[in-house]
């Protein structure tokens, strides 16, 4: 049988299928040799494009510059920098992540006929690409809204007759839709006479235009809906949950002074940069930034998104003939701004070589005096690190001649470095606090078996031990915590996500069977918004620390997570080392595994069926065929990007649901950048078009949409819109309510039925769509594509464009290095030779 697609005259959403099937094109294995037997072309390049992955920033002031700035100082990863505060840190390990997907090279045939479940054709003779009429939102029903549901859904609910809120909400859609019919109607038409509207009214007919086009409606229109003439009786409120939301992500941190902003402006606007970089510009500066712009132009590139260019000509318009290139304000700038990009890229450090070349390639005339210059101002910090072996690179050091490396980093990465080393110093070498006796210990361990009770051994005589394994492993972590509850200790688990939190704590609480499982993220943990509280002393209230998604914490998070600890407690890192990196700087997991200074516990737990057999495999670098009798794998071969979309949207709303089983507020999509014509915009536009069909009268938004909400940059809280007012766009993330206020909407919100690797590290769903047309082949990597596929737990579709990049990347490319000092301060001091000699004799 062929895998070849079939024939359709148009691929773009919307378009009938002529194909009889229901979008699950493939359910046999997943193999190396790209589409087995197939001649289908994986060509999206002229619809995706390479695009960066975030939005550019600063009103004219372009974004996406991590990727070249850190390679050009020997970085490797990318960073977004733009607006959005997700970009920038949530694909910062990618480099140059293009805007479209990347498909799996997989083997096999598409279904003879109708797949399980369904005819060829989708019921009621509509195209599986083709919108369902609805009466009003009809988006996921999970459990993300304020009363256990996700927001409006048109039942009558406990009131009978009576109108809810939520219906009086659908009745607003329902008459808001009908206006847009009726415009679409009339707008090519003239304005008659006195039809000339104004203020509020003008800004919605600009808002529903915007839609109309296809356009994303314009951010300043966030009012709310014009009243209902019928009378709306106020829903009652649901039960408040036990669980807070944290407090940065209830509220907005104080900005900048209005008339140091508008001072700011008068300054930008001499200088002819955009005034709407006043409020950024200001905040980034801080007090007197007026002054410190005239005095030093260059500091403007401490603006998100600023680019060095964009500085130079500024700088050239306040100084005019006094701005050379050789101007030592322009060389420490630069420098300091190239240390941000590589900490974009996740490094906490660069090596001062590839420092003074990136200096070099941004014509700077004598990048060694600009970096000594910096470093005289106390702008960064120099760092000699012992090495082992001598590299081509390397320098001895005159005290005692042993190799070093000269490395350059900013100063809040460097402290928190050097504290996480002496605080893991600390638990390493202090003895953990009794919890039961040593035979209680032993007694636990032998009632598990395997991994389980090494883990237990390994905890009960050391302050820090790591355990790595996938998702089923996590049942080890859950065990040691029972375990460890039983003997006393006070012990709690905290994870990355509230996804996985949620996942976690259930897992725990059928073990344990207790209702409230001690389990919070590490954010609310850090913020005291969840978990055990502080004790007097200001550390954490607990015994025992179980850290899941281990990989994920970046030095900074990880410092104070371990200056939390008191003395005496344990804590555990768990995770699985094959996933993407943390957003932030740093591999704190990765650098301890490396340095071995700690007991190291690997699960023997396999995860199970076809799905972990083929995420196992490319662990280990190898794209391998599995057998997926139940529709566990399902490869969708596609031709370009706008054919990606369509079958995308065709797999959400009706494929997965019919033939699997998994309804679409249960299945997320997962693609490689947020750009391009198949990255998040475009994808969570076709799918909110489709699944939760409005105008965006709220920024963009509409009740009932799934968002990704990022209150601080690489942590994404996955909810769904429940309503807007005056105060701002109200959220129901995992079960907490955030009210994201109006001017905060378009940096920290997108829609959520799409996703990037990064954004959905830490959940898991049952149903993923990976999304990879062929413009995305160069952002593949492995731990990219690990990650990607390990979300998914019952059933996995691969939207495939990339023939053979996809196997080549599994094999190949492996995670790209960071440059940390964490290794080399964990080792211990090295004994002077003599000190040595006079031991042994």
């Amino acid at each position: 049988m062929s895998t070849e697609p079939e024939t359709t005259e148009q691929t773009g959403p919307g378009t009938p299928d002529p194909g009889a099937d229901d979008g699950l094109r493939h359910d046999g294995p997943v193999g190396e040799g790209g589409t087995s037997g197939s001649g289908v072309s994986g060509n999206g390049a002229p619809e995706g494009g390479a695009a960066a992955e975030g939005d550019a920033s600063g009103a004219g002031t372009s974004a996406g510059s991590g990727a070249s700035e850190a390679e050009a100082a020997g970085e490797g990863g990318a960073s977004d920098g733009g607006a959005n505060s997700e970009d920038g840190a949530s694909e910062a390990g990618a480099a140059a992540a293009s805007g479209g997907g990347v498909a799996p090279g997989a083997g096999g045939a598409p279904e003879d006929g109708a797949s399980a479940g369904g005819t060829g054709s989708v019921e009621d003779g509509r195209s599986g690409a083709e919108a369902e009429p609805s009466d009003g939102p009809d988006g996921p029903d999970g459990p993300d809204g304020p009363d256990g549901s996700d927001g409006p859904d048109g039942s009558d609910g406990p009131d009978g007759g009576k109108r809810s809120e939520a219906e009086a909400e659908l009745a607003a859609q329902r008459v808001e839709r009908e206006r847009i019919e009726q415009r679409k109607a009339e707008r090519k038409g003239p304005i008659e006479s006195g039809g000339k509207l104004s203020g509020t009214a003008a800004d919605l007919l600009a808002a529903v235009r915007a839609v109309e086009s296809g356009e994303k409606p314009s951010a300043t229109v966030f009012a709310e809906p014009e009243p209902e003439p019928a009378p709306r009786r106020p829903a009652p409120e649901p039960a408040p949950r036990p669980r807070t939301v944290a407090p940065e992500a209830a509220t907005a941190p104080a900005g900048p002074a209005p008339e140091t902003v508008q001072a700011v402006r008068r300054v930008l606007a001499r200088g002819g940069a955009p005034e709407t970089l006043a409020p950024q510009a200001a905040a980034a500066l801080g007090e007197g930034a007026e002054e410190r712009l005239h005095a030093d132009p260059w500091q403007l590139l401490h603006v998100t998104g600023v680019r060095p260019e964009q500085a130079d000509g500024f700088a050239r318009a306040l100084l005019g003939a006094e701005c050379r290139p050789d101007d030592e304000r322009r060389g420490r700038a630069f420098t300091v701004w190239l240390l941000e990009q590589a900490a974009l890229a996740g490094h906490t450090a660069l090596e001062a070589p590839a420092l003074t070349a990136a200096l070099a390639q941004r014509a700077v005339p004598d990048p060694e005096a600009a970096l000594n210059g910096t470093l005289a101002e106390g702008e960064a910090l120099v760092f000699q690190d012992a090495l082992e072996d001598t590299p081509a690179t390397g320098e001895a050091d005159e005290d005692d001649g042993r190799p070093v490396r000269v490395l350059v980093g900013l100063e809040r990465y460097a402290l928190a470095e050097e504290s996480l080393a002496d605080g893991l110093a600390r638990l390493i070498n202090s003895a953990p606090k009794e919890g039961g006796s040593a035979s209680d210990w032993e007694r636990a361990a032998a009632s598990a078996q395997g991994s389980a009770a090494e883990l237990l051994r390994a905890v009960a005589g050391h302050g820090l031990v790591l355990h790595t394994g996938g998702e089923a492993s996590r049942v080890e972590p859950a065990r040691l915590l029972v375990e460890a509850g039983r003997l006393g200790l006070r012990a709690w688990a905290a994870d990355h996500s509230p996804l996985g939190r949620d996942g976690f704590g259930q897992l725990l609480a059928r073990l344990a069977q207790a209702p409230e499982p001690a389990v919070a993220t590490v954010a609310g943990l850090l913020s005291g918004a969840e978990g055990p509280g502080r004790d007097e002393d200001g550390s954490l209230a607990l015994d025992l620390l179980v850290v899941l998604d281990a990989p994920q914490l970046d030095v900074e998070t990880a410092a104070l997570l371990v200056e939390s600890l008191p003395d005496g407690a344990r804590l555990v890192l768990a995770g699985d080392p094959a996933v993407l990196w943390s957003v932030g700087p740093g591999r704190v997991f990765a650098d301890l595994l490396a340095a071995r200074v700690c007991p190291q516990i690997a699960s023997r737990l396999p995860d199970p069926g076809p799905l972990g057999e083929l995420v196992s495999g490319v662990g280990a670098g190898e794209l391998n065929q599995v057998a997926a009798p139940g529709k566990e794998v399902v490869i969708v071969p596609v031709r370009d990007a706008g054919e990606a979309v369509h079958r995308t949207v065709q797999l959400v709303a009706d494929s997965v649901p019919r033939a699997i089983g998994v309804p679409a507020e249960q299945t997320v999509v997962i693609t490689p950048g947020h750009g391009g014509a198949a990255g998040t915009r475009a994808l969570n536009a076709a799918l909110k078009e489709r699944l939760n069909p409005g105008p965006g009268r709220f920024g963009g938004f509409d009740p009932g949409d799934r968002i990704a909400y990022s209150p601080a940059p690489g942590r994404t809280l996955p909810g769904q819109v429940v309503k807007a007012d005056a105060e701002g766009l109200h959220l129901s993330c995992s079960g907490a309510h955030v009210v994201v206020p109006k001017e905060r909407v378009e940096t920290q919100l997108r829609h959520g039925w799409a996703l990037t690797a990064h954004q959905a590290v830490g959940g898991r769903w049952p149903a993923v769509v990976v999304v990879l047309p062929g413009d995305a082949a160069k952002g593949l990597s492995r731990p990219w594509v690990y990650t990607a596929f390990s979300r998914a737990a019952r059933h996995l579709s691969v939207v495939h464009g990339v023939e053979q990049a996809l196997p080549r990347a599994v094999a190949e490319i492996p995670a790209r290095p960071r440059t940390t000092r964490l290794p080399a301060l964990l080792q211990p001091p090295a004994q002077d030779p003599g000190t040595q000699e006079g031991t042994a004799g």
